[in-house]
C-alpha cells in the first residue's frame, strides 16, 4: 500500500527559479526514506506541501486516507497558560474523549438503562480504549520524557517560554504519543544529546508506521531509513540503501556518467574531424562524399546524449600550524566548577598529550561547552588548575558565533580583522564559497552555518597547534560537514572538540572524555571501541579507562594456484569483460528507471531488477579483484 504519492510537484517562489521541477516518487506504508539534496534544494518546502501548509504550482499530492499525518518541525500554537505537560496530554485528546463518554454510559446503566444498544456502545468503547494504550498514558509519557530528556520540573513550565530547540523536544514527544501513522521528520536530532538521539533511533526501529526523514546526521540516517530519495536539480534520484550506500553509490554513478561522457566526446571529436575532411573533399564536386559528410553530421548529433557530469566544489583550504615542541599540552587538576547551587563537575583531573584528539561528550546541560570557556580563559574555575604548553597556541571556533562589528561586509570583516590585501580577502573568501556579489552582504544577514563558515575562513589562517572546536558541524548540511572532515584530517596537531555528530566523532576521535554526573571519564580509545566497553560494563566514572584488548589477527595462508601466468591471464581478461557488460546493463537500467519516472509498477520492476544486478556486480568484482591479485602474485 502506498502512503505517500508525488507526481510532477513543480513549486517556484522566484519567477523563472523552479525549486522543484517534475518531483515524482511514493512512499510505501512502512517504508524508511531519507530526503536529501544540498541545503536550498527543496527539502522542507516539500515537506510543507505534503501537510498542506504550501500548495503546488503544478502536480498531485496525495496522502493514503485515513492515514495520520505528523511533521516535527511544525510547532503548533497553543494557548499562552499551556505547560509542557498540558502539550504532552494533547497526544491524550481522543482517548480522554472516549474516556468521558464511557463514565458517562457506566452512570447511565449504574442508574438501571438496560438497552441493549448503550451497552454495546460501552463494550466498543472499552476495546478501543484499551487497544489505544489508554491505561498506560500516563506510562508511556515517562517513558517518552525520560527517553528525550524532558524533565519532571520542564514539564511544569509554561509551553511559550521554551526555547525553539525544547519546543522542537516536547513536540517530538507529543507526535510519538500520538501514534501518528506517517512520521515526517524534519532535522530531528538538530535539538538532541547523544541520549535522546539513540533513544529516539530505537524508537524508531519498534516503529510500525512510515517514515520521511531530512537529516544531516549521518549516523542517524545509517541506523534508521533503508531507501534515499535524492533532490537533484527539482528531480528525484533513488538509492536503494542507507547513507553509506548512497554515499558509494553516487560517487559511482558519477564516475561511470564521466566515463559515458568522456567516451561521447571522443567519437564525436574523431567523427568531426572525418566530416571536416570530408566536406573539403566535396568541394571538388563529388556529391556522394557531401551527403556522406551530411549522414556523419547527423550521426554526430545523435550521439550528444550525456551532460557532462557536475560535482560542486570543495573548499579547497586547511588549518595553519604552528611547530609544537615538548610533550605537555594540557594539565587540568582538581577543576571544579558550580553555577549556584547546580555543580556541573569537582576534581577533574585531566592531561593531554601531544598528538591526542579528543572528543568531549555529555548530555546537554553537564557542562562541555563550560568546561571549553574554562580552557579557553573565558571562565573561571571554583576551584584546581590549569596549565597549557608554553608553546601551545590554541584556535577556537565557538557554539555560538558572534563578530564585533556584524553590520560590517563580509570583504570588510577580513580586512579589518586579519590585516590583509582587498584581493587576498576575495580569493580567501571565494576558497569558502563566499564568491561574487555574496562578499559584500552583511556579516548579519548570514545564516548561522554560514557564519560559521565565515569564522572557519579567518582561522584557517591563524598559527595554531591546539585546535578546540565546539559542535563544528551544526548548521551545516552534509556536503560542508564532509569539507570541514577533510580539513580536520589535514590537521596534524591536538584536536578538542564537543560534537553530537556520530560520523565526526567516529572519524577523529582517539580518546573519549565522557561528562556525567559531575565526572569525567576518561577513555583512551576510539569510538567504537568506547561504545564495546560501555556494553561489556567496563567504564566507571572519575577513572580512565583503557580501550578494550584486541585479539592479534592471523593472517590466513593464501592458497597456491596451480597453472601458469596464461591461464589467470586469461580468467582475468574474461572476469573484466563480465563486469564491464555489467555495468552496461546497469547503465541501461539508469536510463529505464528515468524514463519511467512517473510509472509506480514498473518502478518497481527496474528497482528489483536493479538490486539484483548490483549484487551481481559486487560479487563480479569480488571475483575479478581476486584473480588479479593471484595474477600479481603468480608474476611477482
Amino acid at each position: 500500500m502506498i502512503d505517500i504519492s508525488v507526481s510532477g510537484v513543480v513549486k517556484e517562489f522566484e519567477v523563472g527559479k523552479k525549486i522543484l521541477d517534475g518531483l515524482s516518487f511514493q512512499v510505501d506504508a512502512g517504508e524508511r526514506v531519507g530526503l536529501l539534496g544540498p541545503n536550498g534544494c527543496g527539502k522542507t518546502t516539500l515537506l510543507r506541501i505534503l501537510t498542506g501548509a504550501v500548495h503546488p504550482d503544478e502536480g498531485d499530492v496525495v496522502i493514503a486516507p485515513g492515514k495520520r499525518l505528523g511533521l516535527i518541525s511544525q510547532i503548533p500554537v497553543f494557548p499562552a497558560h499551556y505547560t509542557v505537560e498540558d502539550v504532552l496530554e494533547d497526544a491524550f485528546t481522543p482517548l480522554r474523549d472516549m474516556e468521558k463518554e464511557m463514565e458517562q454510559l457506566s452512570r447511565r446503566m449504574a442508574d438501571g438503562e438496560s438497552d441493549p444498544t448503550l451497552l454495546s456502545r460501552y463494550d466498543n468503547l472499552s476495546a478501543a480504549f484499551q487497544t489505544g494504550g489508554g491505561y498506560e498514558t500516563d506510562t508511556n509519557k515517562n517513558k517518552v520524557c525520560n527517553g528525550l530528556s524532558i524533565s519532571r520540573e520542564m514539564r511544569e513550565r509554561l509551553f511559550d517560554k521554551l526555547s525553539g530547540g525544547e519546543k522542537t523536544r516536547v513536540n517530538l514527544a507529543r507526535l510519538i504519543l500520538e501514534d501518528t501513522d506517517i512520521l515526517l521528520l524534519d532535522e530531528p536530532t538538530n535539538h538532541l544529546d547523544l541520549r535522546a538521539t539513540e533513544w529516539l533511533e530505537e524508537y524508531l526501529e519498534r516503529f510500525k508506521g512510515t517514515v520521511l526523514a531530512v537529516s544531516h546526521d549521518r549516523w542517524f540516517l545509517d541506523k534508521v531509513v533503508r531507501r534515499v530519495v535524492e533532490i537533484q536539480e527539482g528531480r528525484a534520484e533513488f538509492y536503494s540503501g542507507n547513507y553509506s550506500f548512497y554515499a558509494v553509490e553516487k560517487e559511482r554513478r558519477y564516475e561511470e556518467k564521466l566515463r559515458q561522457y568522456e567516451k561521447e566526446q571522443a567519437k564525436i571529436q574523431q567523427l568531426e574531424k572525418a566530416a571536416e575532411q570530408l566536406r573539403i573533399w566535396a568541394y571538388s564536386g563529388n556529391d556522394k562524399i557531401f551527403k556522406r559528410a551530411q549522414s556523419m553530421e547527423k550521426r554526430i548529433e545523435r550521439i550528444r546524449q550525456t551532460d557532462k557530469p557536475r560535482k560542486d566544489r570543495k573548499m579547497s583550504v586547511r588549518f595553519g600550524e604552528r611547530e609544537f615542541r615538548g610533550d605537555e599540552v594540557l594539565t587540568i587538576k582538581g577543576l571544579t566548577k558550580a553555577f549556584g547551587a547546580r555543580r556541573l563537575f569537582s576534581d577533574v583531573n585531566l592531561e593531554v598529550e601531544g598528538g591526542e584528539r579528543i572528543a568531549l561528550l555529555g548530555d546537554n546541560g553537564t557542562g562541555k561547552s563550560t568546561l571549553i570557556k574554562i580552557i579557553m580563559g573565558e571562565e573561571e574555575p571554583d576551584e584546581g588548575k590549569l596549565r597549557k604548553g608554553p608553546t601551545v597556541r590554541i584556535g577556537y571556533l565557538p557554539q555560538i558565533i558572534h563578530f564585533g562589528h556584524p553590520e560590517r561586509s563580509l570583504v570588510d570583516t577580513m580586512l579589518y580583522e586579519l590585516d590583509c590585501t582587498a584581493q587576498t580577502a576575495r580569493d580567501r573568501l571565494a576558497a569558502f564559497k563566499f564568491r561574487g556579489e555574496d562578499v559584500f552582504k552583511p556579516v548579519s544577514a548570514l545564516s548561522g552555518g554560514e557564519q560559521s563558515r565565515l569564522r572557519l575562513c579567518m582561522l584557517m589562517d591563524s598559527k595554531i597547534n591546539l585546535l578546540i572546536l565546539d559542535e563544528p558541524t551544526n548548521h551545516l548540511d552534509i556536503q560542508s560537514r564532509e569539507w570541514i572532515e577533510e580539513a580536520v584530517e589535514e590537521y596534524e596537531g591536538n584536536l578538542l572538540f564537543v560534537s553530537h555528530d556520530r560520523y565526526f566523532i567516529d572519524r577523529f576521535a582517539t580518546r573519549i572524555w565522557m561528562l556525567e554526573d559531575g565526572r569525567i571519564i576518561d577513555f583512551r580509545g576510539t569510538y567504537q571501541e568506547y561504545l564495546t566497553a560501555k556494553e561489556r560494563g567496563r567504564l566507571e566514572s572519575g577513572k580512565t579507562a583503557p580501550p578494550p584488548e584486541q585479539e592479534p589477527v592471523r593472517k590466513k595462508d593464501k592458497p597456491k594456484r596451480p597453472g601458469g601466468t596464461k591461464s589467470l591471464e586469461k580468467e582475468v581478461a574474461a572476469a573484466e569483460r563480465a563486469v564491464a557488460k555489467a555495468e552496461e546493463q546497469m547503465y541501461d537500467l539508469g536510463l529505464q528507471i528515468e524514463a519511467a519516472s512517473a510509472d509506480y509498477l514498473k518502478l518497481q520492476e527496474l528497482y528489483e531488477a536493479r538490486e539484483a544486478l548490483e549484487e551481481e556486480i559486487l560479487k563480479l568484482y569480488g571475483e575479478w579483484e581476486s584473480l588479479s591479485a593471484q595474477l600479481e602474485e603468480v608474476r611477482g
